[in-house]
């Protein structure tokens, strides 16, 4: 793997809680780092913040929200247009669901299941749009969780029977499934994709909101994220799920080909007029 600062790495999510740390910490190495975040005004302010942290200038910020495709697709091709190439894609952009966040269903811009649509569709689009900047030797990191529960392709769009973390947990496991699938297709091309569950409730606003007290810091995540985005250890492993810095497993409907088709079958139809 190329040095650290001649590498560009490229945060979704990079805004708040771990994707900002990991964005201060890929710059404090010299990395040329893209950040990504939904809130503009928030998003110069971090950029501005992290400059005068580590001194490094060489930093760029994109604004999309998640929860639109098209918004989706209309970051995608500014990245494509302001960059040439991508070593490092860290796909840690996302939204929670716990017990404090209560029952209520929301919906994205175009109609789907907010959390599925943030933490999976989105994520899909994104990566998928953004292929012609990853080359050999290039990693892409799928920030997932040990929240996982099995996809009911029934009610993919989950409009019965409610509930958040159910809705969470299962855009999670999408996103691993997702992260298989994506590894065999690009094996032969010398790029790795690894999904990891960083640390468990990590001290974030949106662990905060969603389940009112943390359990690990936003630093213990970022040790485990760093290490498996950047470390030689973990150079050339591709199609792994990670708890922390161990390779672990994640549910069995991951391994399942029939319902690793299925997913990519119903998201191709969803994403046919994006891609």
């Amino acid at each position: 793997m190329k040095q650290l600062s001649e590498c560009t790495v490229l945060i979704t999510g990079a805004t708040d809680g771990l994707g900002k740390a990991a964005a201060r910490w890929f710059a404090g190495k010299g990395a040329a780092v893209r950040l990504h975040g939904r809130n503009e005004d928030k998003g110069r302010r971090v950029l501005e913040e992290i400059e005068d942290a580590t001194g490094n200038t060489d930093l760029k910020y994109y604004n999309g929200d998640f929860s639109s495709l098209d918004s989706v697709s209309q970051v995608s091709e500014e990245i494509l247009d302001g960059e040439d190439h991508i070593d490092i894609l860290i796909n840690n952009a996302g939204i929670g669901g716990g017990p404090k966040s209560g029952g209520r269903r929301g919906t994205s811009r175009d109609g789907f299941e907010e959390i599925w649509a943030v933490n999976y569709l989105a994520q899909v689009l994104f990566t998928r749009k953004l292929r012609p900047l990853l080359k050999k030797g290039s990693r892409i990191v799928n920030v997932a969780s040990i929240g996982q529960a099995e996809i009911d392709f029934d009610d993919l769009n989950i409009e019965h029977r409610y509930d958040g973390f159910l809705a969470y947990s299962r855009s999670k496991l999408a996103l691993i499934m997702f992260t298989f699938d994506l590894a065999e297709e690009l094996d032969g091309a010398g790029i790795t994709v690894n999904a990891i569950h960083p640390a468990t409730l990590m001290e974030t606003n949106m662990v905060n909101e969603h389940f009112g007290r943390s359990q690990s810091s936003v630093e213990e995540g970022l040790d485990a994220l760093v290490s498996l985005a950047a470390s030689e250890d973990t150079e050339g492993v591709t199609g792994e799920f990670y708890d922390g810095r161990r390779r672990s497993k994640a549910l069995g409907q991951a391994y399942d080909h029939e319902a690793r088709r299925k997913l990519k079958a119903q998201t191709e139809e969803i994403l046919s007029g994006y891609i």
